[in-house]
């Protein structure tokens, strides 16, 4: 097992990076995870960008803040009193934004929109949407406090970056492939011009240490197989794995029912009984025997994530686990699974 037990560890890498990619099939609280994650990764005096790129809104449901734009805007405090930047990046005003930079169309961008051009082309050409939307990513890695952009390959600057840390809430694992390599989904559309090496850049970054690929699951089979799948998938392209995080994990309690059983592995009824009836409960056979079944059923499900447990640990990343948290998700939710992210070793 390789466990997240240090600063240095967690993301399964050398270096420190910087742009820190959040996947993980539907429904594994992936976004959760990335809002967390960027408060563990605010220090003090520290900034760190939260960005989606699906426009859904997710980062504003989870930490109750009003619907992000395509302005990056402050949304919650860090652990450390550090800030956390919001952004909902958006394809169309990305595409906007490249017209005015290498074409110099200035409103005509504006007007184009209007006209439905925008979304048609992004529409049609799918990887140019993922190129434009990864170009914002870039874009704010590169930029610096002083307004400035570092040159890729270029020595640092005497300025310190804009954000420290950037969390990307990144499409789900089915589709993270195609997202992360946009250069080779291009190869078609773009062989030469200003929107490839715009790709060309990103994928630099995407595919250098200074990105890490997290990938969030649950300890059922569905999620267990598709994040070892997308391991694959990643290394595969060059990509670098950061740790594979477990959300939704259950107290230990939950194998609770293991002291019903008899030696054979079955129920016993007598036991419960006797338990019951020390607290001054006397139930009848029919509550009995309803509440083995449910005692059973608990465990069968206990014993199913201890065996999925062992599967994650097997594929080699560090492994971070996260809280089931009944009262379900919100800013306090996000900031109790920050202080977990940070005692398993996330540190700005």
């Amino acid at each position: 097992m390789v466990r997240a037990d240090d600063a240095a560890s967690w993301h399964g890498g050398s270096g420190r990076p910087r742009l820190h990619v959040v996947t993980g099939k539907g429904g594994t609280g992936k976004t959760t995870v990335a809002a967390a994650l960027a408060l563990a990764l605010a220090g003090a005096g520290q900034r760190a960008l939260l960005c989606e790129v699906e426009e859904r809104q997710g980062i504003s449901q989870v930490l109750d803040v009003a619907p992000l734009g395509d302005l990056e805007q402050p949304v919650t405090a860090g652990l450390d009193g550090g800030e956390v930047i919001g952004l909902s990046a958006q394809a169309g005003t990305a595409l906007v934004e490249y017209l005015r930079l290498f074409y110099k169309l200035g409103r005509a961008g504006d007007l184009l929109r209007k006209m439905g051009a925008i979304d048609f082309a992004t529409t049609i050409a799918p990887g140019v949407r993922d190129v434009l939307l990864g170009g914002k990513i870039y874009e704010a890695s590169r930029r610096t406090r002083g307004g400035r952009h570092t040159r890729p390959g270029a020595a640092g600057s005497a300025d310190p970056h804009e954000y420290d840390a950037i969390v990307l809430d990144a499409p789900p694992t089915g589709r993270v492939g195609r997202f992360l390599n946009v250069t080779e989904h291009l190869a078609d559309l773009a062989r030469v011009g200003p929107i490839r090496a715009q790709a060309d850049s990103i994928s630099e970054l995407l595919h250098s240490p200074a990105t890490a690929v997290h990938l969030v699951t649950l300890l059922e089979q569905m999620p267990v197989q598709e994040t070892a799948d997308a391991l694959t998938e990643l290394t595969g392209t060059g990509l670098h794995p950061g740790a594979v995080i477990v959300n939704q994990v259950r107290a230990t309690e939950a194998a609770a029912p293991l002291a019903l059983l008899r030696e054979d592995g079955q129920p016993d009824p007598e036991v419960l009984t006797d338990q019951l009836a020390s607290v001054g409960i006397r139930p009848g056979p029919a509550t009995v025997r309803g509440l083995l079944q449910t005692g059973r059923e608990a465990l069968d499900r206990w014993e199913l994530e201890q065996a999925l447990h062992t599967e994650v640990e097997a594929m080699g990343r560090p492994v971070l686990s996260l809280p089931h948290l009944p009262e379900g998700i919100g800013p306090d939710a996000v900031l109790r699974l920050a202080w977990a992210l940070r005692d398993q070793g996330v540190a700005p």
